[in-house]
């Protein structure tokens, strides 16, 4: 299981271990927080750097080493 500190997810870079599409490398662009006081991040929003595509994925799948590895090689 990938760590991951929410605080520092924002512009974070990931690689699709089983890539669609040839979509391998993202980044995370945006992050989208719960309307509670606490603003807890609840999703995030992954660039493909191939072609610009914009996902929308909870960012707690970015814990499965089976689906993403943290930074580029």
């Amino acid at each position: 299981m990938n760590q991951i500190n929410p605080n520092k997810l924002l512009l974070s870079k990931w690689i699709a271990v089983h890539p669609k599409q040839k979509e391998r490398h993202f980044i995370v662009t945006k992050l989208i927080r719960a309307e509670t006081p606490a603003a807890e991040i609840i999703a995030c929003e992954l660039e493909a750097v191939i072609n610009n595509k914009v996902y929308e994925i909870d960012w707690q799948t970015l814990k499965d080493k089976t689906s993403w590895q943290m930074g580029w090689l």
